[in-house]
């Protein structure tokens, strides 16, 4: 995939694999959201006077990217997915196994750890080599009525909620796949999204990544890339994230939110007077270490349940 030569003068560096991911990202988000359905749909109320002046009622250059793993939904939708791929003999328990723990340790930490991260994009890379697109998008739709429509923050979704009725568009900017992050922006009734862009031809993936993971400065690149094909103004837009590696892209925006921020962005938020929401149980929200223990349960449950489901089919 090309480069769109979008970009505007960037404040910091990005390195070339960086830019080419965040442009990348842009050129498919914007595939994606012409196919669902109201992008752009004119507001239907009129403004609270007795609400604050944000979003700004009908300001068509203002938008709002929202990271998606634990600020919109709880825990990374790459290992969801990876679940649902495994439930359907994609690949064996040994790497169930792996996709558990990982994400046993991204629901403890509260914090993406890059490592983690990347050894569970190599794992999605390589177990969906070969596949075509439309096999993976199809599935996704099935996964996340499995194991992600529960897991939305409803706090987060009413942030969502209020740009949209505000009349402005709404992205999810994510290092999940963008097929998968897609599925989710239309079932939330979103924009669109901005993901790590996979390499396919006619239609079958290859294995490899367009760029590098839409992941720290890349997801800056794809915002930057996005404001100036959509003509945002980014002093007006928002952001919303839960890590101290999306501080890229917050610094973008004018309206910067932390969300159930882990503890170094939250220092940073603080620092820099930005707004701070955490929608997290069972914890005050100025603790950030492990989460709620029903989260844990819930997590050690489902793991069980697998596990359990795989020794019954032996």
């Amino acid at each position: 995939m090309a480069a769109l030569g979008w970009l505007t003068p960037r404040k910091r560096s990005a390195t070339a694999r960086s830019v080419l991911a965040g442009e990348a990202a842009a050129e498919a988000g914007l595939k994606s959201s012409q196919e669902i359905d109201g992008v752009g749909a004119a507001p239907t109320g009129i403004a609270d006077p007795a609400v604050p002046d944000f979003p700004v009622f009908g300001d068509a250059h203002a938008a709002a990217f929202f990271d998606l793993d634990n600020t919109v939904m709880q825990g990374a939708a790459i290992f969801h997915f990876g679940r649902g791929l495994y439930k359907r003999k994609f690949f064996q328990r040994r790497e169930l196994a792996r996709f558990a723990w990982q994400q046993t340790w991204f629901r403890l930490a509260g914090v993406e750890d890059p490592q983690h991260m990347q050894d569970a994009r190599d794992s999605a890379l390589s177990i969906v080599k070969g596949h075509r697109v439309a096999e993976l998008m199809s599935i996704g739709e099935e996964i996340y009525d499995e194991y992600m429509a529960d897991r939305i923050w409803p706090g987060t979704r009413t942030l969502a909620q209020a740009h949209l009725d505000a009349g402005q568009q709404v992205w999810l900017v994510t290092a999940a796949p963008v097929e998968t992050a897609t599925i989710i922006a239309r079932r939330l009734g979103l924009t669109g999204a901005l993901g790590t862009v996979a390499e396919s031809i006619d239609g079958v993936y290859t294995g490899k990544l367009v760029g590098e993971p839409l992941h720290g400065p890349a997801k800056a690149e794809a915002v930057r890339a996005l404001a100036t094909a959509e003509d945002f103004d980014l002093d007006r837009c928002a952001a919303y994230s839960d890590s101290h590696n999306d501080i890229p892209m917050l610094s973008l925006v004018g309206h910067p939110y932390a969300i159930n921020p882990d503890s170094k962005l939250r220092k940073h938020a603080k620092d820099r007077e930005w707004r701070l929401r955490d929608y997290r149980t069972g914890r005050k929200a100025a603790k950030v270490g492990i989460p709620a223990a029903a989260g844990v349960g819930a997590l050690a449950g489902g793991t069980a349940a697998a596990v359990a489901l795989h020794r019954r089919r032996r």
